[in-house]
């Protein structure tokens, strides 16, 4: 009853963070122009005549707001942030016979020294080439295997510290961010090639990890504190720490090296070379991961003491020494996380870890509190079905299905996929 609890709040969470990131589809002529400074625009028009209800949409910086044209055909989105946004035209909702005659139905627009960015597109008369549902389906199913896969490392992480100390760490997602920001540090503004940037930002995003349990965890465990007042804890160490990265790197949105990498076409299947080395990077660390688990000494301690401390404890395994090294696993998993979500997204962003921390949250409560593999099945499922689900449902409406399906599956099965029943309180 406990999870299904859990779960539920998960989602009602997802529903309300998700909607205050994301303006729903509209049907005026203008979103977000009250709530924001800077401002998208456009005037669709063909044959020198106003169309109307054309569908725009326009997503960046963790942002994604849809409006349609009014019957002077212009449209206006009003968004958070000087950023590159992706501005698309739906070539669906234009009148038969009209296409997008060059320039293509998706624009990257970014604000120069004004607030206001004119985005136009250029119109004109033909066939409309569509692509099929099957085309979509394995698009979109290769993209949302991409990201279960860095879902999978941060949700391992965070299953392994769940599964050692019973902590639900709400600051995992700033753990996710701080990975992102190191190789932003090292590449961008301290001009290390991007590959030996990664390198640095993982190890010391493991030692982000082992800090935090030295400082702060470990000396509370000792104290006997319980775990509702230390994920409490955890809560306000997430604010602490967002809000600190906001003060150093201030709310825009980067772009780490080769990012903006053009997409090869594999039959159906677009992909750029970010994102195959981003899936053979995620497959080869959880193959490790899977293997330290499974044949390592350490390994086996560490499931040890996730199945029942006091008797490992008994046994003789150093506890602490566990959880030490389960914090510094974890601290580089959801550190090369970041790195890997900020190539998806794309982009570097003070709250990036936070804007996926309930959709690992759900991952590892699906696959079943405390397993590693369970948080690994679940974020593969939580990746194919937030991908998925736009084939049916509204884009905004994506995060909040992975949580129906959370929901879902623990009014059948409320210990997870992997989980065991007695372990559910």
């Amino acid at each position: 009853m406990l999870v299904i609890f859990f779960g539920l709040l998960f989602a009602a969470l997802t529903m309300s963070t998700f909607a205050t990131v994301s303006a729903s589809p509209a049907h005026a002529d203008e979103v977000g122009t009250d709530q924001y400074e800077f401002v998208l625009t456009g005037n669709v028009q063909f044959d020198q005549k106003p169309l109307d209800n054309v569908l725009i949409t326009v997503e960046g910086a963790g942002y994604e707001a849809s409006v349609e044209t009014g019957a002077d055909g212009k449209w206006k989105v009003g968004v958070p942030e000087k950023a590159a946004y992706t501005v698309t035209l739906d070539e669906e909702t234009l009148p038969e016979g009209v296409v997008v005659a060059k320039g293509g139905s998706v624009i990257e627009a970014e604000f120069a020294l004004t607030k206001v960015k004119s985005v136009n597109f250029f119109l004109g008369e033909g066939t409309r080439t569509t692509v099929s549902f099957f085309d979509q389906f394995i698009n979109r199913f290769v993209n949302g295997l991409n990201f279960g896969l860095l879902l999978a490392l941060a949700a391992i992480g965070l299953s392994l510290i769940f599964g050692t100390t019973g902590l639900s760490n709400f600051a995992h997602a700033e753990m996710i961010t701080f990975g992102a920001l190191m190789s932003l540090l090292f590449s961008v503004t301290l001009g290390l090639p991007i590959w030996l940037a990664i390198i640095i930002a993982v190890a010391l995003s493991a030692g982000f990890g082992w800090s935090l349990d030295a400082v702060i965890w470990k000396p509370l465990r000792r104290k006997g504190v319980g775990l509702i007042p230390l994920m409490i804890v955890s809560i306000g160490l997430s604010l602490a720490l967002r809000y600190l990265f906001q003060i150093f790197v201030g709310g825009g949105t980067s772009q780490l090296p080769g990012s903006g990498l053009a997409d090869m076409q594999l039959g159906p299947i677009r992909l750029s070379m970010i994102d195959v080395a981003s899936m053979g990077i995620s497959i080869v660390v959880l193959l490790a991961v899977s293997y330290f688990l499974l044949r390592t000494r350490i390994g086996k301690a560490t499931r040890a003491v996730s199945d029942n401390p006091s008797l490992a404890s008994a046994s003789g395994i150093d506890v602490d020494g566990v959880i030490r090294i389960v914090w510094v696993l974890g601290g580089a998993l959801a550190g090369l996380s970041g790195i890997l979500w900020a190539y998806f997204r794309p982009g570097v962003s003070w709250d990036m870890g936070f804007q996926i921390l309930l959709l690992v949250f759900a991952a590892v409560t699906l696959g079943g509190l405390g397993t590693a593999f369970g948080a690994l099945i679940g974020s593969i499922i939580v990746g194919l079905f937030v991908e998925l689900s736009t084939l049916l449902l509204p884009s905004d409406l994506k995060y909040v299905g992975a949580l129906v399906v959370l929901i879902l599956v623990l009014l059948l099965r409320p210990q997870g996929i992997l989980g065991r029943k007695e372990r559910i309180g």
